[in-house]
């Protein structure tokens, strides 16, 4: 058995390095903390699993050549999106009618492994984060797609086709989970050099940007 692992392995690097769904939500969770960004970076990599058993199961195959059940997935992949977004916009406004307070975490929070804006006063756990990356991963018809027309491609034909998905697909996660925490650590340095003023407009900038792909992925056919 044969596997283009250097052409796999290149193409997957790149698909990490152009920024998606799941690039906002884990920069978004990291910018409030880093624990959180960790936490939404291993939902997205539980959620790629989802797709790669899926593929594996056939399951995949069955969602993307019904016409009814792709386009279920993709609106509730795009209004989930829009609804991230819409709450970006809802924490930006929160945080500008703030001022400049810091998010204030309480010793009873962090033991808990929650988050406190001081701009809502709304606990955000690193569950909620982990969850926030799940579902934009699993609701994300592409990923889906990446499965099932791009990752065959480096397969060897003449051996077990599900075998090699599965190995495959569980070096795409390795591979994610290393590119995400690394990004999350990048994340965490440059929170402690811009002020609060700065983080408000990345909550705008990153709500705009969620609607903006929901309506793209919405509009895709």
């Amino acid at each position: 058995m044969s596997v283009d692992l250097t052409g796999f392995l290149g193409v997957v690097v790149l698909a990490y390095l152009i920024p998606g769904p799941d690039f906002l939500v884990i920069v978004r969770a990291a910018a409030r903390r880093p624990a959180l960004g960790r936490a939404a970076a291993l939902g997205a990599q539980a959620g790629l699993c989802v797709h790669m058993c899926a593929a594996v199961l056939g399951l995949s195959a069955i969602a993307t050549r019904s016409a009814l059940a792709f386009t279920v997935i993709k609106l509730a992949g795009a209004a989930y999106l829009m609804y991230l977004g819409v709450r970006a916009l809802l924490a930006a406004r929160r945080r500008n009618r703030a001022g400049s307070a810091e998010p204030a975490v309480g010793a009873s929070a962090a033991a808990s492994g929650q988050h406190v804006s001081a701009a809502s006063g709304r606990h955000v756990s690193r569950r909620g984060s982990f969850l926030e990356g799940f579902l934009t991963n699993v609701l994300n018809p592409k990923a889906a797609l990446f499965f099932l027309s791009v990752l065959p491609q480096f397969v060897d034909h003449d051996g077990s086709l599900p075998r090699q998905i599965f190995l495959l697909g569980l070096l795409d996660v390795a591979v994610g989970v290393v590119y995400w925490l690394v990004l999350v650590g990048v994340a965490a340095r440059l929170r402690t050099v811009f002020g609060p003023a700065c983080r408000r407009r990345w909550e705008l900038v990153s709500g705009w940007l969620f609607i903006g792909i929901g309506v793209g992925v919405a509009a895709t056919e």
